[in-house]
């Protein structure tokens, strides 16, 4: 239940950010999901895209590495401390969360979250043992391809 997100660091300069979501856009790519966070002169830019494949090329090609990160995706109920009830299960077995990035009011009406974990398998496990509900490349609409399988 892990999902390939991509990861490319940008320049914090005007355009950038237009320019990678630009030839996504015109390569058919739909972006599922996004993070930008400031870490100076660079933005650290996190995506999940419908075809992870092409999208790495095409980053690739327009001359911006792009790393692919296991994440783990969950859907919780959009109201006062859902999160924390998750959190509390991987406190509990001693999961640290690395980062997160989160949004809410999709078609099901609950929020999303997005994962990496410390141990992204053991994070898995423990979020199934405990009935929280993990989304699929399918839920998010992402092609699964040999490589983010």
């Amino acid at each position: 239940m892990k999902l390939k997100q991509l990861s490319v660091s940008i320049e914090n300069s005007p355009g950038r950010l237009f320019e990678v979501t630009h030839a996504l856009g015109e390569a058919g790519i739909n972006l599922r999901a996004l993070n930008l966070v400031d870490t100076g002169l660079f933005g650290q830019l996190r995506l999940l895209v419908s075809d992870l494949a092409a999208a790495r090329r095409i980053l690739m090609e327009k001359h911006l590495p792009a790393r692919a990160d296991d994440v783990v995706a969950v859907e919780i109920e959009d109201k006062p401390g859902s999160l924390a009830k998750v959190l509390k299960h991987l406190l509990d077995a001693n999961i640290n969360v690395l980062y997160t990035y989160a949004f809410a009011g999709g078609s099901s009406g609950n929020a999303v979250m997005v994962f990496r974990f410390s141990d992204n398998d053991r994070a898995v496990a423990v979020l199934q043992e405990n009935g929280v509900r993990l989304l699929d490349a399918e839920a998010f609409g992402i092609l699964e391809t040999e490589n983010n399988k």
